[in-house]
């Protein structure tokens, strides 16, 4: 057979197994973390990698939500289960 069709060949196997081994790593390292975090219900940042828990303003600042109901809507928004009530 001739060289060049060999050579070319080889060449396109070659091209093949790196745009292979790309999208397996794009999918093991980009988009498996990705999904895994959403299905945590954090917050994912595409451009540095990171999974981030979310924090509710009344955390930070340490004023309660008045309304018991929309605390509860807003812990469970955020994937937190309310805390169990005092006896």
């Amino acid at each position: 057979m001739n060289p060049n069709i060999e050579r070319l060949k080889l060449i396109f196997v070659a091209a093949f197994v790196v745009l292979v081994l790309g999208a397996l790593v794009w999918q093991v390292g980009w988009i498996l973390p990705q999904k895994n975090c959403e299905s945590a219900r954090k917050w994912w940042d595409g451009e540095r990698r990171v999974c981030a828990q979310p924090v509710l303003i009344s955390d930070i600042t340490g004023r309660t939500i008045g309304d018991k109901s929309a605390e509860a809507a807003a812990k469970a928004a955020i994937g937190r289960t309310p805390a169990p009530k005092a006896p």
